[in-house]
């Protein structure tokens, strides 16, 4: 067991939202790798306009939890999923449900940068053609550069729209996988540590760019890092061993969780 004291972070200031309104809804949320049980009921609402960070040791459950939430187990050979997982009132497990429509609602931002092996143009406009949102080159060239602006990518890449996504910078790439998210209008933007591979200049612009998004999109991250969830997150979950065990203000969670294993974990004396 760690012994060892470590700062706990300090939480960003609690930050007014949008709307109190539910935008994603889990209940009863179980899932399985063939035999093996990886997430054991887990019962969240996630807030319009919020960003929620999800928070944990290693092979705790969040990254699978994340998946959940727009169907990327689907893709995980003899993995289950039961329970109900709500985008508006809607279920996204539904028989009926077009799962490539699903997508573009609930976007992913995984934690290598993954451009397409395409033109920075290309990475951008080509959701929008695939959906139909623009057909027009007048329209692409808008969502492109709508996009990236939203990025804060317009500025750096705007004369070089036909080099190639993989010649950007490892950062620049995530805000170009960032851009080519938000590029179909998403309502919902899952991120899978989005900075794990980023150094901290890069960190501090996605940081940043994640903080400016929550005004159009509601965001959902996991993080192994603590201060960035205390710096971006207006609420953070602590998972352990395929539970939730609990969920809040961020600044009350670093501050005051109720449970003492998300107390050990924040402290450092998690074992």
């Amino acid at each position: 067991m760690t012994t060892a004291t470590v700062a706990v972070p300090k939480a960003a200031p609690k930050r007014e939202t949008h709307s109190s309104q539910v935008k994603m809804s889990t209940r009863g949320v179980k899932v399985f790798y063939g035999d093996s049980q990886a997430l054991y009921g887990i019962d969240l609402d996630i807030i319009e306009n919020e960003v929620i960070a999800f928070i944990g040791p290693s092979g705790c459950g969040k990254s699978t939890f994340l998946r959940c939430l727009n169907r990327m187990n689907d893709t995980i050979t003899g993995c289950r999923v039961e329970g109900d997982v709500t985008l508006d009132g809607n279920d996204i497990y539904a028989p009926s449900l077009d799962v490539v429509l699903l997508r573009a609602q609930v976007g992913i931002v995984f934690q290598k940068p993954n451009p397409f092996p395409k033109s920075i143009y290309e990475n951008i406009a080509y959701g929008p053609r695939l959906h139909g949102l623009a057909k027009r080159r007048a329209e692409l060239d808008e969502v492109v550069e709508s996009s990236l602006q939203r990025a804060g990518l317009w500025g750096e890449v705007k004369d070089r729209l036909d080099q190639p996504g993989t010649s950007l910078s490892g950062g620049q790439q995530q805000r170009l996988c960032i851009a080519r998210t938000i590029a179909v209008s998403p309502e919902v933007i899952l991120m899978d540590e989005p900075c794990s591979a980023l150094d901290p200049i890069a960190t501090a612009k996605i940081e940043q760019l994640i903080d400016e998004l929550s005004a159009s999109y509601t965001i959902a991250m996991v993080t192994h890092n603590m201060q960035q969830a205390a710096r971006v997150a207006h609420k953070t979950a602590f998972f352990h061993m395929g539970d939730m065990v609990e969920v809040g203000d961020t600044d009350k969670i670093f501050t005051n969780p109720r449970d003492q294993r998300t107390h050990d974990y924040i402290t450092g004396r998690f074992g």
